[in-house]
């Protein structure tokens, strides 16, 4: 007799493909499928229109502004990937434009979006939703779904754990196997703790994509 498959848990967790940090949290949290009874329910948040507009490019250097304009572009197509092909299609197409901009470190190559599209199944005739305004409102509804629950003071990662919206975890490269699913673990704790809101400590390292 066959054992009974736990029911899946959905975890949401809201990504802009152009930050390295929630790259890695994203890694890990694929980990945590493979030890725990977690689905990752990919939602699309926007690095530009957090700090572009919500922020109103407060503080930012000339070079990290252009940046933050260029980063539109993978999340629209994203978006527009979304309404083509249906939410389901966020985890792959996500996997294979981070893999590229990430692990290739191709982050100023223009094919990446194309050839993203064409490994996830998708027509890339959608590459040319990167410079349309379509797709924006419905970007701003997801991103302001996470953003209304934790503040404008935080960035992504952003993910949704036994209904508390929580930024991170931050890090630097992803666990794997069992101590994935620790780290979970301890997440779990923390989102149910009542009346918890912050714990951090400073970056002093670059992120690891091996």
């Amino acid at each position: 007799m066959s054992k009974e498959q736990p029911e899946l848990d959905d975890v949401p967790f809201w990504f802009d493909p152009l930050c390295p940090w929630a790259w890695i949290t994203s890694r890990w949290l694929l980990e945590v499928e493979q030890v725990r009874p977690v689905r990752a329910d990919w939602r699309i948040m926007s690095l530009a229109y957090l700090n572009l507009e919500q922020r109103e490019g407060k503080g930012l250097s000339d070079d990290y502004r252009a940046l933050m304009e260029k980063a539109w572009g993978s999340v629209r197509v994203c978006e527009a990937a979304a309404e083509h092909a249906g939410r389901d299609v966020l985890g792959s197409l996500y996997t294979a434009i981070g893999t590229r901009l990430h692990n290739q470190r191709r982050r100023e190559d223009p094919t990446v979006i194309t050839e993203a599209l064409a490994e996830a199944g998708l027509p890339v005739s959608l590459a040319s939703a990167a410079t349309s305004t379509e797709f924006d409102q419905l970007i701003k509804d997801s991103h302001n779904e996470a953003f209304n629950e934790v503040g404008l003071d935080v960035g992504t990662p952003i993910l949704r754990i036994s209904g508390t919206a929580l930024f991170g975890p931050v890090l630097r490269q992803a666990p794997r196997g069992e101590p994935a699913g620790q780290l979970w673990d301890a997440l779990v704790i923390v989102a149910g703790t009542d009346g918890f809101f912050e714990l951090k400590r400073s970056r002093d390292s670059k992120p690891s994509f091996d």
